[in-house]
């Protein structure tokens, strides 16, 4: 009397990479196509608020890369032990904690643009951005992924404030980065040549002129249309 023994195979799929096509989207689609800021129309106060300068918008860009990719993976990681009715306050008390990082770093070794910012950086914890993405994505995916849609969404978020503050700073005040740009080419052609500045720009019309330029050409070339 034999007996036959039935192996089961184990199929063992392979892993994702870690930069696989879908996960790029998820970095490279807030960029352009799904905007936050031009596109799902979130952060605009903030991108009216710190856009004079860009020493200063940098500072808030890289803040909220911080607080937005990290809070992303922080609530993924605790998405299953979270009671639905408390999911909100469990959200917000992880985005003011790591904003409160964010604020103490700039108090601790960049003062002076802790007092600049300091209003602004606290406000971070009210951003559309923040909490959308973590109602949106994060409750409901893992961890890395959560990450990875935090990082793009803040980084469209961050080229948009970035562009603004551009050309708010050197029209408005004929520099880039506190370098006098309009002051050096006035000086090439002459003593009686001097390229004027203009007051719009300091003001939040400027921000709201040039922000509504940028959702103009980004719609104008993805055929984008609002429903």
């Amino acid at each position: 009397m034999s007996t036959e023994t039935l192996e089961n195979e184990v199929v063992v799929k392979p892993s994702e990479p870690l930069l696989s096509k879908r996960r790029k989207k998820l970095i490279i689609d807030p960029l352009i196509d799904d905007n936050p800021v031009t596109v799902q129309v979130l952060g605009i106060c903030s991108s009216l608020a710190v856009t004079t300068q860009m020493q200063p918008t940098l500072v808030m860009a890289i803040s909220v890369i911080f607080v937005v990719a990290l809070s992303n993976f922080a609530i993924s990681l605790m998405r299953n032990t979270i009671p639905a009715r408390v999911r909100i306050i469990v959200q917000l008390a992880v985005v003011a904690t790591l904003v409160t990082i964010v604020s103490e770093i700039l108090k601790a070794f960049a003062y002076d643009m802790y007092k600049e910012l300091s209003v602004f950086i606290g406000l971070i914890i009210t951003n559309c951005i923040v909490m959308g993405r973590l109602e949106a994505f994060a409750m409901g995916n893992k961890p890395y992924d959560s990450m990875l849609d935090g990082l793009g969404s803040a980084l469209g978020y961050s080229w948009i404030i970035l562009t603004v503050a551009f050309f708010r700073e050197l029209w408005g005040s004929g520099a880039v980065f506190g370098v006098p740009v309009f002051s050096y080419i006035s000086s090439l052609f002459g003593p009686d040549f001097k390229l004027a500045t203009n007051g719009l720009m300091v003001t939040p019309v400027g921000a709201f002129i040039i922000l509504g330029l940028i959702v103009w050409v980004q719609r104008t070339k993805t055929g984008y249309v609002e429903h």
